[in-house]
C-alpha cells in the first residue's frame, strides 16, 4: 500500500482523543438590535450583527465530533480549528472568545438551521459548493483548510484502489458532498459497490469499525482525525486516492452582507496576522507600529471596524485571545497536536500554499 502523500500530511497515532457523543440544546436566537453606538458606521436593519452584538454572545454551529476540528470533551469543553475560527469571531466583537454557545449539528440539519436563525454561523467543516451558495442559499467566508475526499480501509483487508470496491460496502454520511462525490467516481469507474448511509458521522464510523462496511469515505482531514479514535487505528490505512475538491471554512446565511462582512474579515484576519508575523505572544510589540498596514490592522489608525460597524481594534481582539492562523493550525493539527499534519496547500501564499488574505486597507 502507498503511503498517502496529499497535503504531504504526516500522521502521529501514539495518542488518541475521544469526543464526548451528547449534543448541547439552546434557545433560538435573539433577533433585532439596539442602533450603532455614536461614531460607528450604520449596520443594515435587521442583520444578524445587530441580534449577536445586542445578545453580547455568538451562537455557533459546529460538528463536535472531529478531533482537531471540533470536538467537545467530557467536560462539555469544545476545541479545534473550527472551534477556533467561532472564538476569533467572538473576541473580535467582544473581546471575549468564550462568548460562544455551540449547537452541535449533523450534516442534515446544519443548513435549516442557520437559514432558521438557530445559529448566526457554521463552523462545521462544510465544503463551498456552487449549489449550496446558490440554491441553498448560504454565504461562504474565506476557506479555512483545503482538503480532499478520502477512503479509509483495514490494511489487511488487501483493498488497493477503488476498482477493489465492486461488489463492497463503503459507509458514507449522507447529505454530504462525499456521498455524491463517491457516486460520481464509482459511476465513472463503473464499479458496482454498496453505498450504506447515515445521517451521523458518529454511527458510520461505528459501522465501519463493526466491519458492516469495508470502506469509509470522507475528507481526509476527518478521516485522519477519525481513524485515532478507532480502538486499533494501526490496522486502517488511507487509500493513495483522492476523489474531489473540499474547500471547507465558515459560512453564513445569503443576503446578510453586513454580519457575513464581519465573519469574512475576521477569518482573513487571522491569515493575515501570519503574515504580518503577529502572534498572540507578540502582539504588543507592534503597538504604534510605524508601518502604516499594521497601524490599520490593530485599529490604531483609520476606520476598518466601524465601517463594519465593530470596533476598530476587532483584530488585535482576535489574536490576542486566540492567535493567528499558524497558531491556530499548530496546537489543533500541526506539531502542536497528536496529528502533526504538514501544512501542505494549507501554508501561506508566501510558502507555496493557498491562503491568501486581501489587503486591509
Amino acid at each position: 500500500m502507498k503511503k498517502w502523500g496529499f497535503l504531504g500530511l504526516a500522521l502521529a497515532l501514539t495518542l488518541s482523543t475521544a469526543c464526548a457523543t451528547s449534543t448541547t440544546t439552546t434557545d433560538d436566537a435573539a433577533e433585532g438590535g439596539d442602533a450603532p453606538a455614536e461614531g460607528e458606521a450604520v449596520v443594515a436593519s435587521g442583520s444578524r450583527l445587530d441580534a449577536v452584538l445586542e445578545r453580547g454572545q455568538l451562537i455557533c454551529g459546529v460538528d463536535g465530533g472531529i478531533p482537531g476540528f471540533s470536538c467537545v470533551d467530557e467536560a462539555g469543553a469544545y476545541s479545534g480549528l473550527d472551534v477556533d475560527v467561532c472564538r476569533a469571531v467572538a473576541a473580535a466583537l467582544f473581546d471575549d472568545p468564550d462568548a460562544v454557545e455551540y449547537r452541535r449539528l449533523d450534516s442534515t440539519e446544519r443548513f435549516t438551521a442557520l437559514s432558521g436563525g438557530e445559529v448566526d454561523m457554521l463552523s462545521r467543516n462544510t465544503t463551498w459548493t456552487i449549489s449550496r451558495d446558490t440554491q441553498v442559499g448560504m454565504e461562504f467566508a474565506p476557506t479555512t483548510f483545503y482538503d480532499g475526499q478520502g477512503m479509509m480501509v483495514r490494511e489487511a483487508a488487501g483493498i488497493a484502489s477503488l476498482e477493489d470496491f465492486s461488489g463492497k460496502a463503503v459507509c458514507v454520511e449522507t447529505g454530504t458532498t462525499t456521498e455524491l462525490n463517491l457516486t460520481d467516481q464509482m459511476r465513472k469507474l463503473g464499479v458496482d459497490f454498496e453505498p450504506v448511509v447515515f445521517q451521523d458521522a458518529d454511527a458510520a464510523y461505528a459501522a465501519y469499525d463493526e466491519g458492516r462496511c469495508e470502506g469509509m469515505t470522507s475528507d481526509k482531514s476527518q478521516l485522519i482525525a477519525r481513524r485515532s479514535t478507532l480502538p486499533t487505528p494501526d490496522e486502517h490505512v488511507l487509500l493513495e486516492v483522492t476523489m474531489s475538491k473540499e474547500p471547507l471554512g465558515p459560512l453564513t446565511v445569503n443576503n446578510d452582507s453586513a454580519w457575513f462582512d464581519v465573519v469574512k474579515w475576521v477569518t482573513y484576519g487571522l491569515i493575515q496576522a501570519e503574515e504580518f508575523g503577529i502572534t498572540s505572544a507578540n502582539i504588543g510589540d507592534f503597538a504604534g507600529s510605524e508601518d502604516p498596514n499594521i497601524a490599520r490592522f490593530l485599529g490604531e489608525e483609520g476606520t476598518l471596524g466601524e465601517d463594519m460597524g465593530i470596533p476598530n481594534d476587532f483584530m488585535a481582539r482576535a489574536i490576542s485571545n486566540v492567535g493567528n492562523y499558524s497558531e491556530v493550525y499548530e496546537r489543533n493539527l500541526g506539531g502542536d497536536s497528536q496529528f502533526n499534519l504538514d501544512r501542505g496547500l494549507n501554508a501561506l501564499w508566501t510558502d507555496g500554499g493557498l491562503l491568501y488574505a486581501p489587503p486591509f486597507r
